[in-house]
Order: structure tokens, then sequence, then C-alpha cells
């Protein structure tokens, strides 16, 4: 049960007696407080108290179910249970003959029951990015949710949420990152914190289950290689080709003349065997 349900007490609905000139008992009703702030499903205890010395038919009325605990002249304690919805709680006496009432709100709130930790990926290389992602399930409201992803002891993130829907929501965050060879040496986890303190509520804590992190080592792109290795080859395989076509190129000229000093050389050999003698 969390700590705005059970035992708690709802002040005293009747400022202290006084007396005026003619003696006429007086009394008012404090203004405060004018809410009560309640856990889902949870009871509330209800102190109710007069201040005049014989009040008369002390009673709560509500829709809710109340069960009534005990009580004397001036005081009745009643316990309203199972309360689910936001609702109205009237409180009344009479007390020298006249009757005052009060109505007070109660507003019903949802606290964090669970807090779910999810890795995108629970092995992942040096370098890869993955994703952290915390999930409060069914929270209301979601002013004063605060959701922390933690490293060990790190903060990783941090987010408030802002809001005020009544019925309930899922919570989520996520955050992305890069994994780091000493990730792999510290639990993930995450922690919703919901702080009602400033609507007259509590604190209330809770923490998922750790999940850790396999960080390996990057693999070679063996495609990367494979591609390399096809450049070489096809680089090698074009230069023989060359080769082979200036090699043959060669040797065709040799063998028909084609050289240029023996094509002269030719030319002069058949000039002088032409002159007469």
């Amino acid at each position: 049960m969390s700590p705005f349900g059970g035992w708690g007490t709802l002040a005293a609905f009747l400022a202290p007696l006084c007396c005026r000139g003619s003696g006429e008992e007086q009394f008012e009703v404090p203004m405060e407080p004018k809410h009560l702030l309640v856990g889902s499903g949870e009871f509330q205890v209800i102190n109710f108290t007069a201040s005049c010395t014989d009040p008369k038919k002390l009673v709560l009325e509500t829709a809710l179910h109340k069960t009534f605990l005990e009580g004397q002249a001036q005081w009745k304690l009643f316990k309203v249970i199972s309360i689910s919805e936001n609702m109205e709680l009237m409180c009344s006496f009479i007390c020298g003959g006249k009757e005052e009432m009060k109505v007070f709100n109660i507003t019903v709130f949802y606290p964090p029951k669970q807090v779910l930790l999810t890795l995108s990926h629970t092995s992942v290389a040096v370098g890869t990015l993955f994703t952290i992602e915390c999930r409060v399930p069914a929270v209301a409201p979601l002013e004063g949710l605060t959701v922390t992803l933690i490293r060990g002891t790190e903060i990783l993130h941090n987010q408030t949420f802002v809001g005020t829907a009544p019925f309930p929501h899922d919570a989520v965050v996520t955050h992305n990152t890069t994994a780091h060879r000493e990730d792999g040496l510290h639990n993930f986890s995450c922690e919703a914190w919901m702080d009602l303190r400033s609507r007259g509520g509590g604190l209330v804590h809770r923490v998922s289950d750790p999940q850790r992190l396999e960080v390996k080592e990057p693999e070679p792109n063996y495609q990367m290689v494979i591609m390399a290795i096809v450049i070489v080859l096809l680089l090698l395989f074009v230069t023989f080709v060359f080769l082979c076509f200036v090699f043959s190129e060669k040797w065709r000229r040799g063998r028909t003349g084609h050289y240029p000093v023996q094509a002269a050389w030719n030319r002069l050999r058949r000039s002088h065997r032409a002159q007469p003698l």
C-alpha cells in the first residue's frame, strides 16, 4: 500500500469553540484541507471531530463504502474503502441547533506499480547504436513523475513529465546511445519517482529489474574485404591483358619488319641494287 492511503487522517473540520457576547455557541469549518489524495483502490481513515461540547448527528456522507471504527461524543473515526474514482466527501453535524457541513474532494492517483526496462539489443558490438526504453504503465497524474535511466550508478537520461490528465497513461522514455566496452561491466536500470508532496501527497519510488548488455568487439566486414579482393584481381587482369597486347604487338612488328630503322635499311638496300653498273 502506498504512503497516501491507510491510516492517514483528515484534520479536524471544526475550529475551536469561542464565546461571543450573547453566550451563543459559535463555530466554523476551516478551509483546509480541501482535498484528499488517495491511491487507486486504497482506503482512507477519516477523523471527523466537532469542537462543541454536545454535537448532534455527526455524519459522514459518501457514495463509497464506509465503516465506522470508533468514536466518542465529539468525534468519530470512519474507514472509507475501495476508492477507485474521484469522489466527494461531505461531513455534517448539528451544534447549538445549527447544521454545518463541508465538502471535500477525493482525488484518486495511480502510483507507479511497475517499471519495465527494455534494451533493443542484448548483445551489440562496440560502436553500435542501441536503444534503452523505460515504460511505467498506468500512472496518473503525469505531473510530478520523473523517470531516470541509469547505467551502474551513472545517470544516462532524466525526464520529468508534465500534464494533469486524471486517467492513467503509460509513461514511456527512450534514449539512444552508442555501445562502449565498459557498458558490459554495468547493469542498466530505470527508476520512477512520483512526487505529489506539493498536492498534499507523498513520494513514491519504484525501480526496474536490472538488465545486462553484452558488448563484443566489432567483427570484420567480410563484404568489404571481398570487394577489395575482386577489385585487385580485376586490376591485375587488366594489367596482364595490356602487357600481353604490348608484347604481342612488338613480336608482330619484329616479324614483319615494321621497325623504323630496319625499314630504312631495307629501302637503302633496294635503291642501291637498282642502280645500273
